[in-house]
């Protein structure tokens, strides 16, 4: 970044399929940005760690939705971990860590009223960035999702899709402190192996030849929760598999998010024999119940009871167009962050 000017990502065109690098955003250089353009009540961030999220690619489709689109020219959105630099706001001092929906750009003015922001909470065991991940909205999707979606209890039957990724992966390990099996499914081996020492009973490569086979032979006493965050072929095996009332937690559906014709089940019979509670959510349903959320979660990793990994990517702000198409190719084990700007250590968050 330089003296004169700052970077931000904006849309440039809508893709009618997956994202193309330096076609579907531009990058835009703005007039930099000092302490002397905040008002009172203001504070000027520099971001550290942007969030990529699966759902990002259906915020650009013009379609309704829970959120309106990105619209053209607009600076991508997105979460960020951000150090305030400057400050006229007695609640976010020089130094401080913030979470902000600043989207995908270097520096940003925020309001200390904007509802996005927040300070970092860092527990005991904790780290910065996990305020995006395990502490984060990520997090959160993962509790709710599990605990009043799925209604998850002791004895259940629990298969998580996607089990590797940051959502899932939290999913599996919530199931599992709630006294139920579990089965993730994952998209490598090494995730796999990942997930069994999260503590799976059991984890199946979707790659893998066999997998349809090991996946009928692994769910022989049939599915209590499925929580699904991919969608597509594994949604189709998993209905066949449901108990009668199962519960289909419909978290996400990565698999057809950059499909030009997304395919629904086609078995949608077993929803109806089966009699399936096939749920859809978004975590901003539970706004109300955040604060529950997150005392829960700091406490199992305060504790050692939860786990998490990041996937990092270095390079800055211009990694992130690539690094978001690498998500739907499932680079990532754990949380997908971007490092826009080494943190120096120097920041400080909120310690619970």
């Amino acid at each position: 970044m330089s003296q004169s000017t700052y970077s931000s990502i904006v849309l440039a065109k809508r893709p009618k399929g997956p994202i193309l690098p330096g076609e579907t955003f531009t990058t835009k250089s703005n007039p930099m940005i000092s302490e002397n353009d905040l008002k009172d009540g203001q504070i000027l961030v520099e971001a550290l760690y942007l969030s990529l999220d699966p759902a990002m690619r259906g915020w650009l489709n013009d379609i309704r939705s829970y959120l309106p689109p990105v619209q053209i020219g607009e600076i991508m959105r997105g979460a960020a971990i951000s150090n305030v630099i400057a400050s006229k706001s007695s609640l976010f001092p020089v130094g401080s860590h913030v979470i902000a929906n600043i989207g995908w750009t270097e520096l940003a003015i925020v309001d200390e009223k904007d509802p996005g922001l927040s300070l970092a909470q860092i527990p005991e065991n904790g780290r910065v960035t996990d305020a995006l991940g395990v502490l984060g909205l990520t997090g959160m999707t993962a509790y709710f999702g599990m605990l009043e979606v799925g209604q998850v209890k002791a004895g259940d039957f629990v298969v998580v899709s996607g089990a590797a990724g940051a959502t899932g992966s939290v999913a599996c390990q919530i199931a599992k402190l709630k006294g139920a099996t579990v089965l993730g499914i994952a998209g490598s081996d090494d995730k796999v192996a990942w997930l069994k020492e999260l503590g799976c009973d059991d984890a199946l490569n979707y790659k893998a030849a066999d997998f349809k086979t090991k996946f009928k032979e692994s769910t022989k006493g049939l599915i209590d929760v499925f929580f699904d965050n991919v969608g597509g072929e594994i949604l189709e095996l998993a209905l066949t598999r449901a108990k009668q009332h199962a519960r289909f937690v419909m978290c996400g559906a990565i698999s057809q998010y950059n499909s030009t014709q997304p395919q629904g089940p086609k078995n949608f019979g077993y929803v109806i024999t089966m009699r399936i509670r096939l749920q859809g959510f978004i975590v901003f349903d539970y706004q109300k119940q955040y604060p529950t959320a997150a005392k829960d979660i700091a406490q199992w990793l305060a504790e050692g009871k939860l786990k998490r990994k990041e996937t990092i990517i270095k390079g800055g702000l211009a990694a992130a167009q690539q690094g978001l198409v690498d998500l739907y190719d499932g680079i990532n084990t754990g949380k997908l962050l971007v490092e826009v700007k080494e943190d120096n250590g120097e920041g400080v968050g909120s310690r619970l």
